[in-house]
Order: C-alpha cells, then structure tokens, then sequence
C-alpha cells in the first residue's frame, strides 16, 4: 500500500469532518517544531486554532475565548502538563484535554487520568494518529450534550409529543402568531412568550429555534420551576468538583450544553431572585462562572423565555427584578388561551383523536355533532394540554364522560364559579368547571398535584379555583 493509500484509509469520515470544521483547537507546546506539525495538521480542518507555547500563555487564551479541545505536552519548560490540567480543574472547566508525551510510563497515565485528560497520545505519531485522538474526543462530547439535552427532553410535557414544531389552528390569533414567529425567528434577540399555562409556548419557542440559523444545533427546554431552589444554579451554570457536599464531579450545566443553539427558560417567574442577577449578567457578558469556579466561559446561545404569571405585577410585588424583565421584553409575544381560538379546538381534537388512537392501539372515538358542541362551548382553562388529556382520558375509557356532553345543551353565561343552577335546572359552564374539578379532587382523596396532571391543568390553576370558590 503506497502512502497517498494509506493516508486515504485512515482519513477521518464526513461526520467527523463536520464535527472538527467547527470546532475550536488550542494547541500548548513549547517546542516550535511540535507548534508547526499541529498547526499544518489542524488548522486546515477545524473552525480555530490557537497555538500556545506555555501554560502561562495557556491561561490567557482560556480566560479569553472557548476552546472545545486542548492540546497538551506533558513536559514543558519545567512544569508539567498534568499538573497545570489539574489545576485548572480546580479553577474552572477546561474543554476536553489531550495529553501528549514521550515517556509511556503507567504513573503518568493514571495522572492524565486523574487530572481529568480525556486521551494520551505518545510521541512521536502522525497525523491521522492525532487526528482520531481529536474524533474521539469529540464523537464523546456530542454524545454527552445528546444524553443531557435528551434527559430534559424527556422531562418535558408530554403534550409535546404531538405538537413539537407546529402551532395548529387557523384562527387569526394563531395566524399573528405564526406571522411575529416567522420575523422574529432569524434575529438574534431575547424572545419573551407569555400566557396561561399549556397554550403552547414551549411549542412556539420550538419554533422559533427550528426557523432560525441556529436549528442544527441543541434546543435545551428547561422548567424553572421544577428545579428544586437550592440546585438551580448547578443545573444552569454547571459546577466543578467540590463546588458543594456530594459535587465529586465536575459537570457543565444547561448553558453550556446549549452553547450554540437555543436555551428555553419556561416559568422564568419561579427562577430565585439570587438566579434572576445572575441570569441577568449572563445576557449582559454572555458569560458564565460554574458554581465554585474562578473563570467565566464565554457561551453562545440564544435566549427564549416563557412565563404564565405577569411579571409587571411580581416586578412591582419584589418577587421579579426590574432590570432582568426590561432586558428580556425585548420581542414579547402573548400565547392566546384556547377559549378565544374558535374552531382551532376542533381541529386540535381531531388531531389528537387520530394520533393518540395509533399511539394507545384504540378505535378513535367518533366526533359527533354532540361532542364538537361540547368542545366548543367548554372553556378549557388548562388550554391545549387539557384537551389533549381529556381526548386520551376518553380513548381510555372507549367514551366521552356523560357530564362533559351535557355542555353541548348547557347555555354559555356569564356566571361565575359560583353561580346557582338556571331555573331549568341546567348548570352554567362555570357550574360545570366547578363540578369536574372537585369531582377530580374528590376521585384523587385530594391530591391536588395529582388532579392537575389528570385535567391537564397546572396545581396553580387548581389554587386560584380554590380560592376564589372558597374551598
């Protein structure tokens, strides 16, 4: 096998062209011999490269930019390679380490190891050796980020499953949404998605990622309110080994996972007022510091937000910095409750009737007249995500409930929660929320966060109804 042969049979494959043609290489040696094979190696195939000819120079460049890979001799000018890695363990994170020496002794390895060097490469190699040094690294990176960002699609809404990169409906307020979407999407600007719960923000922020320049890269959907309080900060910024008790690890948060494409902040009105200044130094800088870390890492990303709450009221309660909400109410966009879509219900209801029937192995229920008039009169306060439950509840069950239908006979007034019985003995459409929601409650001995997930409303909503009923 001649050489151009052999060199063609080890050359990196497509994926992993992609992969290094955006990434970013810093190389450390302080030999310029070793400097120059690197740089005529790397530099034609990956994003940028910068070459250091000591750790000191090292720090400087890693205070300044982010690296995906560094390149590392061990022995250097009287300090050695595994040393300063660890150190900068220490410090902060440092992108994925190569080590490279010429003493193969096992005391060394097991150091690299320890100092966190994701591989070892002996001297003297060739290129092609360095260069499946640099796919493994990388090939380990993007399956980390996958797990991580998979992990938290997982916790999502499930009601995703069938609406992840599309709004449904053809209302006029559903068409203005799509419409602001379609602008807004290929800027580079903070958006701010309001409305109640399950009128399908994170469905539009999925939007606006997948439309913009950055859809190959991650969408990372987060719930502020599902963290717990004291962990916020170590999800989003990521913390490094011994930051707290029980951090052995090291381990980048959401930020930087995201790094390059979209991170969705949902319930931003949950996140600590502590997280709120912190968040808001992230937008200015586009910086993060890791929990326990000396140095900030430059990220980019673009920033959706969600809330159901208004944030003007939690800004003047003290529950929401001022200076955090003027800076992401930049482009806002308001997610109109179901109630006010029209005939959007009914085609989301033959939406779900056909999917979930394929999803559960059941014959679709059909919709008659009778059910298409109880979906249009109901009110739907936990929005798309009540009607999409209500429908699986009902394949379920092989029926649509009984009391649900008599709404396609009860008149539509402007009674309130409490209000009494018509003359007729029919019951308002408020009488009949009342009714399901406390029959629910009932049904799950009171369990309140129980009740919510099985009408496809949030716990919150279940609390207002509570109070302003009085129960």
């Amino acid at each position: 096998m001649n050489t151009s042969t052999a060199l063609a049979s080890a050359a990196p494959k497509t994926g992993f062209d992609q992969a290094l043609g955006e990434a970013s290489i810093l190389v450390i040696d302080d030999e310029p011999g070793m400097r120059n094979f690197l740089d005529r190696t790397l530099r034609p195939r990956c994003r940028h490269l910068d070459l250091a000819a000591s750790v000191e120079e090292a720090t400087g460049l890693l205070d300044a930019a982010h690296f995906d890979i560094v390149i590392l001799d061990n022995i250097m000018g009287g300090k050695r390679g595994v040393d300063w890695l660890a150190e900068q363990r220490d410090t902060g994170f440092l992108p994925a380490a190569i080590l490279i020496t010429a003493y193969a002794d096992l005391e060394t390895a097991i150091q690299a190891l320890q100092a966190g060097a994701a591989d070892f490469v002996l001297k003297p190699f060739r290129s092609n050796q360095i260069l499946n040094a640099v796919a493994r690294c990388l090939d380990r990176m993007q399956l980390q980020r996958e797990n991580t960002v998979l992990r938290h699609e997982l916790k999502a809404s499930s009601d995703l499953i069938l609406l992840r990169d599309k709004l449904i409906g053809a209302s006029p307020a559903i068409e203005d949404i799509r419409a602001t979407i379609a602008r807004v999407a290929p800027l580079p600007s903070s958006v701010l998605l309001t409305g109640q719960s399950g009128t399908g923000k994170e469905v539009a922020a999925r939007m606006i990622h997948e439309l913009s320049d950055r859809a190959a890269k991650p969408f990372v959907p987060v719930n502020c309110a599902a963290m717990p309080s004291d962990m916020v900060e170590s999800e989003l910024f990521g913390h490094v080994k011994g930051a707290f008790t029980g951090a052995q690890n090291g381990r980048e948060g959401l930020f930087l996972h995201a790094r390059g494409g979209t991170l969705f902040l949902d319930e931003i009105g949950d996140l600590p007022l502590q997280t709120q200044g912190k968040l808001l130094r992230v937008l200015e800088d586009r910086k993060v510091r890791p929990v326990g870390a000396e140095r900030e890492l430059p990220v980019d990303l673009r920033f959706v937000f969600a809330t159901n709450v208004d944030l003007e009221k939690a800004v003047a309660e003290g529950r929401f910095r001022a200076d955090l909400f003027f800076r992401i109410n930049i482009v806002s966009l308001h997610m109109p409750p179901l109630k006010e879509r029209g005939r959007d219900g009914l085609d989301l209801a033959d939406l779900f009737m056909q999917k979930l029937s394929q999803q559960l192995g059941t014959p679709p229920l059909p919709l008659t007249e009778e059910v298409r008039r109880a979906i249009a009169a109901y009110d739907w306060p936990g929005n798309v995500r009540e009607l999409r439950n209500f429908i699986e509840r009902s394949l379920i069950l092989g029926r649509f409930p009984p009391d649900f239908l008599r709404t396609a006979q009860t008149p539509v007034t402007g009674g309130h929660a409490n209000a009494a019985p018509q003359a007729d003995g029919t019951l308002t459409l408020a009488d009949m929320e009342r009714s399901h929601i406390l029959g629910t409650l009932e049904r799950c001995g009171g369990d309140r966060d129980a009740a919510a997930n099985l009408l496809g409303i949030s716990r919150k909503t279940i609390d207002r109804r509570l109070r302003d009923w009085n129960v």
